[in-house]
């Protein structure tokens, strides 16, 4: 198909919302280069952590409304702000340098994962399975279906990062459309609705953790379904696809017109027809890959799986599978691809499968000193308390305001979305917030797993308008592959639609499941006590 062609200053769209995204666009990308950015970040943090560090911080007790000393929900302790700048601070700082890029948790996941996805793509696979695609999907079904997976890949972790989005990009390239689109309409699904799956992944029981200890605080024989949000995060798929879809074809796309294609990867896939050779890889192809599945299944079915967890279950945090997520991944693509590879004819040796591999690695050098730079500043915000400071002190502020529930199920939604512009990690997040948030709404009358299901909302929205984001350089590049001069502010403008429509969209839905009274999972009530 045709590469889209770059059209006439006349049909670039016009009116308040487009001028308001090019201006954020233009500002943003006047920001430093991402790198240079984490790393003013991180000294930014070293400053002011030594301005705010030596003393504790004082808040106010919700009970008595008395002037009390802050303290950390996950350990009981006075919260103190570290030093970064202080000497031992410093040594540590040096003698774990290395160390803390090494460990920098989506560094391993990215680089395993797309060995297999280079392969993939060097045997040919997926153009000739694009190809197979395209012919199957109507035109105008393509963007939901991409948010459709991409949501649906919350099941496997963070595979939808590394997979679905730069895959968004080869759909819509080879379809005619603008890759960008394909890029926002996939990091919108995998990240903006990263709370939206009708299937149970590994989030729901790390949630119901930590929100079952917290309602425990109040009542000691409150329990939480790990599950209890299910109905909720399922009829939300609808939502994020049906608002990502028309945000996608009417906004966004259309936005695009006027940005080049003058990447590395702006030739478009010859796609055409699937060849002869093409179809008996793709027939080797999936025979292999259901032999896969069908011994990944032989494995985990038995209850004394090695797979499972001391309790049986196989898709919760501390269960193996979950931990061989990206391992499979990299099996899932590398053994097809092969067999694709010799049934096509496209893999004559070894060698052309190591240099598969090579390649997709040649190209990450830019991520990986992104990746640097982001780790080291995260440490640090980390380390220094400054984000739980932040995330406590807002806390704080909500509960003085007294407000009525929803009105108060709004603000959590809000201050959710605002701290998760600076604190990345669900876990994190939710293991500072929950110990506030589920015994204050409970004494308002408000069930622990409303008050979840508000904190999902407010985290997944903003996910993808925040440089801090441990995957956004990631997708910097995969832009920067189609159109050489992406920056921060190009995909921040990209995304901002999505995020804010979500927002309001989603939390309307959640005022709307409590006023009809639709439970949010099995056995889950909104009142409290029940």
């Amino acid at each position: 198909m045709a590469q889209p062609t770059t059209p006439t200053s006349t049909d670039t769209p016009r009116g308040p919302l487009a001028a308001f995204l090019g201006w954020i666009e233009r500002v943003g990308n006047k920001l430093p280069d991402p790198a240079l950015l984490f790393f003013l970040l991180m000294l930014a943090t070293w400053v002011i952590s030594a301005l705010l560090s030596g003393s504790p911080f004082e808040g106010t007790d919700r009970a008595t409304g008395a002037t009390t000393t802050l303290l950390n929900p996950r350990t009981g302790e006075p919260l103190m702000v570290e030093n970064l700048l202080a000497p031992k601070a410093l040594l540590a700082f040096l003698q774990s340098m290395v160390s803390t890029f090494m460990n920098f948790a989506p560094l391993g996941v990215v680089l395993v994962a797309l060995l297999g996805v280079g392969v993939a793509e060097s045997t040919g696979l997926i153009n000739a399975a694009l190809k197979g695609l395209l012919d199957f999907t109507p035109q105008q079904l393509l963007t939901p279906a991409l948010i459709l997976v991409a949501i649906l890949s919350h099941s496997a972790v963070d595979a939808g990062y590394v997979l679905v989005i730069p895959l968004g990009a080869v759909i819509f390239h080879g379809a005619g459309r603008h890759p960008l689109a394909g890029i926002a309409a996939a990091f919108a699904g995998v990240s903006g609705g990263f709370s939206a799956n009708p299937v149970p992944s590994a989030l729901d029981p790390l949630l119901q953790g930590f929100t079952q200890g917290a309602a425990q605080i109040l009542d000691p024989a409150r329990l939480v379904n790990p599950l209890c949000n299910i109905y909720f995060t399922g009829a939300s798929t609808l939502l994020i696809v049906l608002v990502g879809w028309w945000l996608t074809d009417k906004v966004i796309e259309p936005r695009l017109k006027n940005t080049p294609i003058d990447g590395d990867d702006a030739e478009a896939p010859a796609l055409g027809e699937v060849t002869k050779a093409e179809r008996r890889g793709l027939l080797a192809a999936f025979v292999v890959l259901l032999l896969c599945i069908g011994a990944l299944v032989a494995v985990a079915a038995p209850e004394t799986s090695v797979l499972r967890d001391s309790l049986g279950s196989l898709t919760s945090i501390n269960a193996p599978l979950m931990k061989i997520i990206v391992p499979l991944i990299l099996l899932f693509f590398l053994a097809p691809a092969i067999a694709f590879g010799i049934a096509a004819g496209t893999v004559k040796t070894h060698r052309d499968v190591i240099q598969g591999m090579s390649k997709s690695m040649a190209g990450m050098g830019y991520y990986l000193v992104m990746a640097f730079f982001c780790a080291l500043f995260l440490d640090a915000f980390t380390r220094s308390n400054l984000g739980a400071l932040l995330a406590l002190k807002g806390a704080g502020i909500l509960t003085a305001l007294g407000l009525p529930g929803q009105v108060t199920i709004v603000g959590i939604i809000g201050l959710t979305g605002g701290v998760n512009l600076v604190l990345g990690s669900a876990s994190a997040k939710w293991g500072l917030l929950s110990p506030i948030f589920v015994p204050m709404l409970m004494e308002l009358g408000i069930s622990p797993e409303l008050t979840q299901a508000a904190y999902r909302v407010g985290d997944s929205c903003t996910n993808i308008i925040t440089p801090l984001m441990p995957y956004f350089p990631l997708v910097v590049v995969f832009c920067k592959r189609y159109t050489k001069s992406t920056g921060i502010g190009t995909l921040i403008s990209l995304m901002l639609p999505y995020s804010i429509l979500f927002l309001v969209a989603w939390t309307l839905f959640l005022l709307a499941f409590w006023t009809l009274g639709i439970p949010l999972g099995p056995d889950v009530i909104y009142s409290y006590p029940n």
